[in-house]
Formats: structure tokens, C-alpha cells, sequence
């Protein structure tokens, strides 16, 4: 069976474009045409300055949100990626293999590195090592496939290029993971700035839905949402991006076509009540599980113990096999049986 891995990182809450984007695929596809791993990484949090006692919040938050959305225990598993040590293990591994010069082409430490130091701060290390991390998520469980968008796709890119080395290197090793696209998953963008996709790190907030916003708030966002000069409703992403957004989020909460739906609109007024209210229909199942959830700790807790034994398994030989394959020494304990 096919293995899929994908994960959130717990920087921010989680949108409404994480949802329509990614994970209503994972719930409604992957889970149940594959063998999928599904992965708070919250040592990718650390990269950069933060708050140990938000990481913390956030991380739980985002575990409770994968199960709300409909993430079953029983065709997947999820789990915690600091609750298995597999990943930190072989992270290094893989740093022995990549080059500084990769580390430093990486896209998201040309962007945040200048951030981190504009706000007076230092950089840290592992915001130009955290891709191998990244790599070592994948490649640690054999993944086949990783589904991601297209600000992911250098990062499935490393890590192919990280296990071909391996393999060349010390032996076949590590399955070469391809990255995969969420075909018709909608592309969110932020309802302020409809060049930005909307994203969990930026806490501008107007801009953006998250999964957890009561109704009204949700309502409020989408009406004063940016649109485009011109009063008549018609879908051109180029030349129209605030409207094409309007359009698409309504069309991936109600399953419609964004240019068909164009068609029946003739004020953007209209547009932006049937698309909050569309918002706020679809969000409300997943803010109904997420309070069950959170009114029942020791299940998510059980559930994130279970998906972490699950996953220590399933990553275990793999990394020990790494550890042999570049040349250290079993523990002697191991060696002795």
C-alpha cells in the first residue's frame, strides 16, 4: 500500500486555507486509499524565536483540529513528531549527507533569515538545518508520497535528493519519496491581500479564517473582504485576484464551479454574504468535534500515544538500518541478540 506523509507545524492556528487546501484531502482521500502518517511537527516550531507555553497550546490545538476534521485513528495514524525519536536521529544522519550550499538555496531561509535579523534578533542554526529535519520526517517511513503545495515542493525535491545520495552512497537505503499534488484542493488566499495565500504564521488577522473563528468573526472577514475595481462578477485570477478568491472559496465550500458561479452574481455585496455563509457552514462541524474533543482531553491524549507508538515502529527499522548502512556501531545490547 501506498505511504503518505504530511504534517502542520504549530507557528500559528490553523486557516481555513489549511483546511480547504490540505487536510479536508487528507480526511476525504488519503486516509483511506493509503497507509498515511499525519504529524504535528512541532520541533519545526523552534527554528525561530517563541513562546515554549504556546508551542505547547498550539501543538495540542492543531492535534485536536486533525481529529475534528475528520482524521479516524483506525485508518490513520497521528501523532506528535518530538514523541518519536526517530526523527531527531536521523535528521543528523542526513545532515551528513547534505551540503551547506543546498541548506542556503532553500526558499524559506532566504525569506525568514532576513526577517529574524531586520527584527534585531540572531539566526539561528536550525532555520537553515530544519529541511533536512523536514526530509528525515519523510524519509523516515518509507513515504511514497508527500502531498504538498507548491511552496513545499523544494523541500520533497531535498529530500529525494538527500535519499538518491544515501542510497548511492551507503547502500540502498531509503525509498525516494515523490511529492504529489493536491489537484482540485482549493488555493485559500488571504481575503486582504489576494496575492499572499493565507497563511497560519501571519497573525495580521482581517486577512485571514481560522478554523476556530466564531461565526460572526467569520462573517466580518469575508464582507470586508478585498476585492477589485469594477462592479460586475466575473472570474479572471489575473486580472480580478480578490473576487477569483471570493469565487474560489465559495466554490470549494459548496462544491461548485468558481466561473459557473460567477455567473449568477450581479453585486459583489451578494458574492461576499454567500460566501461567508458558506465559510460558516462548513467550519461549523469541525468547531462542533473540536469541543467534544477538547471536553475530552484523555482521548486526544490516547489517541497521540497510540499514533506515537504507531509511528515509532514504522520509522525504527528504517533509521536503525541508516545508522548501519553509514557505518556506526549497533548498541551492544542490539549486537549481543
Amino acid at each position: 500500500m501506498t505511504r503518505v506523509f504530511s504534517g502542520v507545524k504549530p507557528t500559528g492556528h490553523l486557516t481555513l486555507g489549511n483546511y480547504l487546501g490540505a487536510m479536508r484531502r487528507w480526511v476525504a482521500v488519503d486516509q483511506h486509499r493509503s497507509d498515511a502518517l499525519f504529524c504535528v511537527v512541532d520541533l519545526h516550531a523552534l527554528t525561530v524565536d517563541h513562546d515554549p507555553a504556546r508551542v505547547r497550546r498550539l501543538s495540542r490545538q492543531a492535534a485536536s483540529l486533525l481529529l475534528a476534521t475528520g482524521l479516524d485513528p483506525e485508518l490513520c495514524t497521528v501523532f506528535v513528531q518530538s514523541h518519536v525519536d526517530e526523527h531527531a536521529r536521523l535528521s543528523y544522519l542526513l545532515e551528513c549527507v547534505a551540503t551547506d550550499g543546498e541548506m542556503r538555496r532553500m526558499i524559506q531561509y532566504k525569506e525568514k533569515a532576513p526577517r529574524e535579523r531586520s527584527r534585531g534578533g540572531s539566526v539561528r542554526l536550525s532555520l537553515l538545518t530544519y529541511p533536512v529535519l523536514m526530509a528525515a520526517d519523510i524519509l523516515a517511513y518509507g513515504t511514497d508520497e508527500v502531498p504538498v503545495g507548491d511552496d513545499q515542493t523544494q523541500h520533497v525535491e531535498l529530500a529525494r535528493d538527500l535519499a538518491v545520495r544515501f542510497n548511492q552512497r551507503y547502500g540502498h537505503t531509503f525509498v525516494v519519496p515523490r511529492a504529489t499534488s493536491p489537484g482540485s484542493a482549493a488555493r485559500v488566499m488571504n481575503l486582504q491581500d489576494p496575492a499572499s495565500k493565507m497563511g497560519k504564521s501571519d497573525d495580521a488577522g482581517p486577512g485571514i479564517v481560522y478554523l476556530l473563528d466564531e461565526p460572526d468573526v467569520v462573517r466580518r472577514k469575508v464582507m470586508r473582504a478585498v476585492t477589485d475595481s469594477g462592479s460586475d462578477v466575473v472570474y479572471d485570477r489575473e486580472e480580478r485576484p480578490g473576487l477569483a478568491n471570493l469565487l474560489e472559496i465559495l466554490a470549494a465550500c459548496t462544491g461548485g464551479d468558481p466561473a459557473e458561479l460567477a455567473g449568477g452574481y450581479d453585486s459583489y455585496g451578494a458574492l461576499k454574504k454567500d460566501t461567508a455563509e458558506a465559510v460558516v457552514e462548513v467550519l461549523r462541524p469541525v468547531q462542533e468535534r473540536h469541543k467534544e474533543l477538547c471536553a475530552d482531553p484523555g482521548y486526544v491524549d490516547g489517541v497521540l500515544r497510540e499514533g506515537a507508538g504507531k509511528a515509532r515502529a514504522a520509522a525504527r527499522p528504517t533509521v536503525d538500518a541508516a545508522y548501519r548502512a553509514i557505518g556506526l556501531l549497533p548498541p551492544v545490547d542490539a549486537a549481543a541478540r
